[in-house]
């Protein structure tokens, strides 16, 4: 039975990064797309981690009860969901994945597929670095939304709590002083947990 290596950690954390890197490296890991109905941050390409839907396509997901997981944000934009779709990308018999997103998705994708298929990815950065890497990602884009960030970054102290995270069975960290070492270690586990697969 195929495993899902699920890559979670806080706002700036570098996972879209280390989410990139490490379909470079494992191109035999299958991935799966995202939904998500916030808009586009520029630069963002359709379909490569997320697609860019309306409330309507979700609605007709949701009636077709096609939405494995998705959690709503209301953000100072408005409110923007995200969400898993049980769309024809998932075939855990014949192969391995690798997905990204929250504590709260990892959560409800344990739900959907049993907690002994996921195996968690949680990387962390110190809170003052994580803070300034966001600053500066927020200040490159046309239209910054400096009030959203700072939603972000206070909520996923809530959300990525030590309490949340030890609920979920998740103890081992990824520190992301730096990217290549991150990715390195990352790379290391998924192999020696796929070998152990076999």
């Amino acid at each position: 039975m195929g495993k899902i290596f699920y890559l979670m950690g806080k706002s700036a954390s570098g996972k879209d990064s280390i989410y990139k890197g490490l379909k470079e490296r494992l191109p035999e890991l299958k991935t799966v797309t995202l939904y998500t109905t916030r808009p586009n941050r520029g630069g963002e390409r359709e379909g490569e981690v997320y697609y860019f839907v309306n409330e309507e396509c979700l609605e007709n997901f949701q009636r077709e009860g096609k939405v494995i997981e998705m959690r709503a944000y209301d953000t100072v934009c408005g409110v923007w969901k995200y969400f898993t779709v049980d769309d024809g990308q998932f075939d855990q018999e014949q192969a391995d994945y690798l997905m990204i997103g929250t504590l709260e998705s990892y959560e409800k994708m344990q739900k959907y597929f049993g907690r002994e298929r996921l195996i968690p990815l949680y990387i962390e950065v110190e809170d003052g670095e994580r803070l300034q890497r966001a600053l500066v990602r927020e200040r490159s884009q046309m239209a910054p939304r400096y009030a959203e960030m700072c939603r972000r970054f206070l909520a996923d102290t809530i959300d990525f709590s030590e309490e949340n995270l030890l609920r979920l069975g998740i103890e081992e960290r990824f520190e992301n002083v730096t990217y290549e070492e991150t990715l390195r270690k990352i790379s290391e586990i998924i192999r020696r947990e796929r070998k152990n697969l076999v």
